[in-house]
């Protein structure tokens, strides 16, 4: 019962965001984006509350950085209200405008979805990038995070909802499921008379239960295992700072890297190159052609049953030698090759070999897939990275969180 109150409280919330002015909406995000600054010590406490009994609970490292909140961190995600609220509101926009022959106008414009149900993992951080998007878009939201961060959830909806009623606009825009019991999750998946949209953010698992359990369509995001793949032509020093900022800069990040794809004519000379940069900062897992050219690395071993198949969120990284362009393709394909991946090259045909066989959401020719990002791609915060192939691909920003309506207008116009 108290989600079915809260879906009716989202439907209703979100008929009023629909015709919400951009003008109102911005106020909301911009008063959100000064409150999170003004409320980091209470915000910074919770989160520490967080980061001690993940701890306490064995948590990894990298789970815990996903979950860490800092005073840089908040700033930065201030920063990225801020900059949606810069961006142009899709809102009302029309697309493909015609008149027919009956002289009717026909158009399509762009609304809201409605509601949007998002369940996710230790990542305070995506309270905020809904919560901003679906406000900026008309859609209400109903978020689920994990357990492991409670305390930091609690305080940033306290601050949403606070700026939310400043603003004029219902509360019941973005509520929160507090409860952390699983059973929540399930009806959440079968409230479609309420929730037009499922959005899991996590590991392979939570996908799968979505998929398998949800009434409402599922937008499958941040899940795919990540490749680079340096061909023959390549400059290997400035690909292995390529790989280096792919791997390193943030490793519990989804679009690093997890396999590192390597040809023949230049193994011999690049894998000892990478064993010397990584050090001790990253563990090898490599097969028996990579391990055979990596004898100086500080930590290696042996590639096992689904190594390349293991998102690895950490400093951990998987090595592989290959003849050519055509079987790191084949490589990714069997391997889950659907979200971030990229090709060091100077062969222009070999450039667009790999963009045109590569089947993920975001694809690079000499750059890091660290990329993959809506920030990065100018679209603000965003909802999630899609590696699905319908409506949404890649980081989901503003658009992607819009449907459309057919608007015919005429001069009392008949079907004949």
């Amino acid at each position: 019962m108290e989600l079915i109150s809260m879906g009716k409280a989202a439907k209703e919330a979100a008929f009023q965001l629909a015709t919400a002015s951009t003008a109102q909406k911005n106020k909301a995000l911009a008063i959100i984006a000064d409150e999170l600054e003004a409320n980091a010590d209470v915000i910074l406490a919770a989160n520490a509350k967080d980061i001690e009994k993940g701890r306490e609970a064995g948590l990894t490292e990298a789970l815990l950085d996903r979950l860490l909140l800092n005073p840089e961190r908040l700033t930065g995600i201030a920063n990225d209200v801020r900059n949606v609220i810069s961006l142009n509101d899709p809102v009302g926009s029309e697309l493909d405008s015609k008149v027919l022959e009956n002289g009717m106008s026909l158009s399509r414009r762009r609304v809201p979805l409605g509601v949007v149900g998002v369940i996710y993992e230790a990542r305070p951080n995506v309270t905020i990038d809904i919560a901003a998007l679906c406000l900026k878009t008309g859609n209400a939201s109903i978020l689920r995070g994990g357990k492991e961060t409670f305390f930091s959830n609690m305080e940033l909806v306290k601050v949403i909802q606070s700026a939310l009623a400043k603003a004029g606009l219902p509360a019941a825009s973005v509520q929160y499921i507090e409860k952390p019991d699983r059973e929540l999750v399930s009806q959440l998946l079968k409230l479609d008379e309420y929730v037009d949209m499922i959005i899991p953010r996590g590991g392979a698992g939570l996908h799968k239960m979505c998929k398998e359990n949800s009434t409402i369509p599922v937008i499958i995001g941040g899940f795919g295992i990540s490749h680079i793949f340096v061909d023959e032509s390549a400059n290997l020093e400035k690909s292995l700072n390529v790989v280096e900022n792919s791997k390193v800069q943030r490793p519990s990040a989804c679009n690093s890297l997890d396999t590192l794809l390597v040809h023949q004519q230049v193994a011999a000379e690049f894998l000892p190159m990478l064993a010397e940069r990584f050090a001790d900062k990253v563990a090898l897992v490599a097969e028996p052609k990579a391990k055979a050219l990596l004898s100086n690395a500080q930590q290696l071993r042996d590639a096992g049953d689904g190594d390349f198949d293991t998102e690895w969120l950490s400093f951990t990284l998987g090595v592989k030698v290959v003849t050519d362009v055509k079987e790191a393709i084949d490589h990714m394909r069997i391997h889950n090759a659907s979200h971030s991946d990229a090709i060091m090259t100077n062969s222009l045909e070999n450039a667009e070999v790999f963009i045109n066989s590569v089947g993920s959401a975001a694809v690079y020719v000499n750059a890091s897939t660290r990329f993959t990002d809506g920030a990065q791609f100018g679209l603000g915060a965003e909802v999630a990275v899609s590696t699905q192939k319908l409506h949404a691909r890649g980081p989901m920003g503003l658009e992607e969180l819009t449907s459309y309506k057919w608007v015919g207008k005429a001069n009392y116009l008949p079907r004949s």
